[in-house]
């Protein structure tokens, strides 16, 4: 099917605010095309998305593979790829408002065409953070790559493929214990199970969290054994969408911020959250751009043109 992104929009610059590090085996990138295996409706169909138009007027090729499919897998998928992808999401304030800010202009520029991705679902952003507590980017997506192999669902027609991110359903009947040789603290792996044992039941309904406010969501979220403020922000960035949020404990955010602001010293949360006011209501989106802004120079992502090959 083609999908026809608002503009402007760049799939490379996309599909690396998703991936983050090269050894991402869930969101894959082959410097041309998206790929990634997805549950939907329940069941798992890998995706390859490769961009046709230029950025000022995408279309996006998608092919869905992997079992047989039908107008509700296509109508789910293309939900699916809306959410994953921010495709509808219209950025033109923010991008008139990095117009305006002789800092931020610059790297908005060189940035221009990415898209605010999102999680398939709340529980995904939800163990993303969980892995990644205390360990750097890397090591953690060490840990998410080893529970997708060892959990998740591969699509009928590639049983020894990639594989779905695995869901509640997958984890919510393993014990912690399980979990510890992928890497997980006990703990990780006990926040992990529990939430996942919750969502199964009817206990606990991340998805919901949308309807609350920022406070409430944290709240909720906090609420959980395990889960703390830092954790409840990057949910409420990359599961929940909201835009204005920038995880402001977020340790390699900050070395970020120092370094494009030209900050010497420490950082904390209050002079974090001073310091991005500039930018609300998308401070969230700075966010990503800085994480680009990092990937550029590391190679992997080149400014204003292809991506890099990984």
């Amino acid at each position: 099917m083609t999908i026809e992104p608002s503009a402007p929009f760049r799939l490379d610059l996309t599909a690396w605010a998703l991936r983050r590090r090269a050894h991402n085996m869930v969101d894959r990138w082959d410097a041309s095309t998206y790929r990634r295996v997805l549950l939907v409706d329940g069941g798992p169909v890998a995706l390859s998305v490769s961009q046709r138009g230029g950025i000022d007027a995408p279309r996006l090729s998608v092919t869905i593979a992997g079992r047989p499919t039908d107008r509700q897998t296509e109508v789910l998928a293309r939900s699916a790829l809306n959410r994953l992808m921010g495709l509808t999401v219209d950025l033109s304030a923010f991008a008139a408002m990095a117009a305006e800010d002789t800092l931020l202009a610059p790297l908005a520029g060189r940035m221009r065409g990415l898209k605010p991705p999102r999680f398939p679902t709340v529980f995904e952003a939800l163990v993303n953070g969980i892995a990644c507590q205390q360990l750097s980017l890397a090591v953690g997506i060490h840990l998410l790559n080893r529970l997708t192999a060892d959990r998740g669902r591969p699509t009928a027609a590639d049983p020894y493929g990639p594989r779905a991110f695995p869901g509640p359903e997958e984890l919510a009947s393993i014990q912690p214990d399980e979990l510890r040789p992928h890497g997980f603290s006990a703990a990780k792996a006990r926040t992990i199970v529990e939430t996942a044992r919750a969502i199964v039941t009817g206990a606990l309904d991340l998805e919901a969290l949308d309807l609350l406010d920022d406070r409430e969501a944290v709240s909720r979220l906090t609420s959980l054994r395990g889960v703390g403020r830092w954790t409840a922000e990057y949910v409420l960035l990359r599961g929940l969408g909201r835009l204005h949020i920038f995880p402001a404990d977020d340790v390699g955010a900050h070395n970020k911020l120092r370094r494009f602001l030209d900050i010497e010293g420490r950082l904390d949360y209050d002079s974090v959250t001073g310091l991005v006011a500039r930018w609300q209501p998308y401070a969230g989106m700075v966010y990503f751009h800085l994480l680009l802004d990092s990937l550029s120079e590391a190679g992997l992502v080149a400014d204003g043109g292809e991506t890099a090959r990984a």
